[in-house]
């Protein structure tokens, strides 16, 4: 009886301590792993979100870039990472969505090795085209069709979101173009704005300037509405071309096993900095449209629809990249 009692009081003591600790979280810095290098858009995302956090949180949050392979660097070391709400990931629909069904030897699970904490935001791609080639979705559609396999469109690269949105345009338009993929979008962006391509999809805020300067003429916005920064871009299916949308996203996310209390305060803190509007200002100048608050659940569900999406594009274009 007395193993039975002193079993029974340790128990209530190591569940005493884990509250306190939990009720005092967090202790010290955070840890937000970016897994793409300084300067890009996933880092400038990271950085305005990480400032909104620790004004919640009471603590710094440190951005830590840990770039390559696509992104799967950083996320496989926050896989690993130890769950105790102190290492964090700024994921992206590349690590969480298509990375999954590009490598055939991913060294994480972006659903089972990770707590999805918050989506914080989307940033859709839209359909451009250089300036005096097609003045509509329609027009540049009868143009493709006209000359099958003539027309062609360039990506960052193969695997990457432009190329298998550009996948997925082919499919829905039924058109037959050809895909040339650049190191890089700066390189892709050059040859479209010299005429060598018909068409190319990307996110705004890279292309802002030369869209403003009448370069180049998005036709079409890859979401569900208009964008806030160019409410005259038209969504693809007010363009003519229904139930397609797709871009980027961001997520925050924590190794797998992280507990749910941590990750529900987590949760409450992205969402009150998103809801500043500040702060959601400086993410709409990068072209990102802050996220309606989401459970953890939703935030898995939502990855989960996406891994779904992306697979079956991957699969049309026959993209692998290991």
């Amino acid at each position: 009886m007395r193993l039975v009692k002193a079993a029974i009081a340790g128990s209530i003591a190591l569940f005493l301590c884990a509250g306190t600790a939990l009720a005092q979280y967090p202790e010290k810095p955070l840890r937000l792993v970016v897994p793409f290098p300084p300067g890009g858009p996933t880092d400038l995302i990271a950085r305005v979100v990480a400032v909104g956090m620790a004004a919640d949180l009471g603590q710094q949050v440190i951005i830590d870039n840990k770039g390559g392979a696509g992104g799967n660097v950083g996320t496989d070391l926050v896989a690993k990472a130890k769950p105790d709400g102190y290492t964090l990931l700024f994921g992206t629909a590349a690590t969480h969505g298509i990375n999954i069904s590009l490598y055939t030897s991913l060294p994480y699970h972006p659903v089972k090795d990770f707590e999805a904490i918050a989506l914080v935001g989307l940033a859709p791609m839209a359909l451009l085209v250089p300036q005096g080639q097609s003045r509509t979705l329609k027009e540049l559609i009868s143009k493709l069709k006209a000359e099958p396999g003539k027309g062609s469109y360039p990506s960052s690269g193969n695997g990457t979101t432009n190329h298998l949105a550009g996948e997925l345009f082919k499919t829905r338009a039924e058109v037959d173009v050809l895909h040339v993929p650049y190191r890089g979008t700066g390189p892709a962006l050059q040859d479209l704005l010299a005429g060598r391509h018909a068409f190319m999809f990307g996110t705004l805020g890279p292309v802002m300037e030369n869209i403003r300067a009448g370069q180049l003429v998005p036709l079409g916005l890859m979401a569900e509405k208009r964008s806030g920064v160019l409410p005259e871009i038209p969504t693809m299916k007010e363009a003519g071309l229904p139930d397609f949308v797709g871009g980027t996203w961001n997520v925050v996310a924590a190794p797998a096993g992280t507990p749910r209390e941590i990750v529900e305060r987590l949760n409450k803190a992205i969402y009150k900095a998103l809801a500043d509007q500040n702060l959601a200002e400086r993410l709409q100048a990068l072209n990102v449209e802050a996220s309606e608050p989401l459970t953890p659940a939703a935030t898995k569900a939502f990855i989960e629809a996406e891994i779904v999406k992306w697979r079956e594009v991957v699969a049309l274009a026959g993209a692998k990249v290991d």
